[in-house]
């Protein structure tokens, strides 16, 4: 076959363009699922808080009116805040979801040498200087994810106990009626603390949005989960440090001192 010899000769077969290469210097903390369960579920939690505002605060009713749609709306939005969950978790794509539910679910020498740091009202920051290799996660997340969780199974519960109400006695729809209140409260006041702690951490809030951290960040906040990103950790069981190794930043005071656990005993 004949060549057009005025053009330049062809070069090597270029291989196929693999996956998309992560920014320079930066982790993915977030894939594509779990920014989608997340937000999908802020959305309809957002509903759930204005449609219930509206039913229980007569002001509010007012602005909207038809208080029958409301309550339809508020309903199976309660019923389908559960479904950007399944959908996550349901096939190959939710993967690293999967994983991370794992990751709430163990808890590490650090995590607890950290929630006392925090209920002894000192700043624990997770930097292996101070002898706390925290993984992705850190323990009050841990615990808002399984606050999140539980009182999302019992909203449900009881949510449908009041709008299904025939089969269930009178006292289990009082009852029902008043946790479902209560607990509704709590899970705004909640929600508006997890909000305001984002907003106080923009590059962490940032990663929900673009999926991505620096490694800096990593390094401060997330020391053990970064080690496992440069694959110097075999097993997240490797995440631990014995008890009285663990030191925890003093405040702004910058003083160290080493956090105890508890006795162990002598043979």
């Amino acid at each position: 076959m004949a060549t057009d010899p005025t053009q330049p000769p062809a070069g090597p077969a270029q291989p196929p363009a693999g996956p998309a290469q992560p920014p320079a210097g930066r982790l993915q903390r977030f894939d594509a699922t779990e920014r989608f369960v997340h937000w999908s579920t802020a959305i309809l939690f957002a509903v759930l808080a204005l449609t219930g505002s509206a039913l229980y605060l007569q002001p509010v009713g007012a602005i909207f009116g038809r208080r029958h749609l409301v309550e339809e709306v508020h309903v199976y939005s309660g019923i389908a805040l559960a479904v950007p969950v399944l959908i996550g978790l349901a096939g190959p794509w939710g993967r690293q979801l999967r994983a991370d539910f794992g990751r709430f679910n163990r808890w590490s020498v650090s995590d607890k040498a950290w929630l006392a740091a925090r209920l002894r009202g000192r700043r624990a920051t997770g930097r292996p200087a101070t002898g706390l290799p925290i993984g992705k996660f850190n323990a009050g997340q841990k615990l808002n994810a399984a606050w999140t969780a539980g009182a999302g199974i019992v909203m449900l519960a009881t949510g449908l106990i009041m709008r299904f109400y025939s089969p269930w006695p009178l006292s289990w729809r009082t009852g029902a009626t008043f946790v479902h209140d209560w607990l509704a409260f709590a899970m705004v006041v909640v929600v508006a603390g997890h909000v305001g702690m984002a907003l106080r951490h923009p590059e962490a809030f940032a990663s929900m949005r673009t999926g991505w951290v620096s490694r800096d960040w990593a390094k401060r906040n997330a020391p053990a989960w970064l080690d496992g990103a440069d694959g110097k950790e075999g097993s997240p069981d490797k995440l631990r440090v014995a008890p009285d190794k663990l030191r925890v930043a003093r405040g702004a005071a910058g003083e160290a001192e080493y956090a105890t656990g508890p006795a162990q005993p002598t043979s």
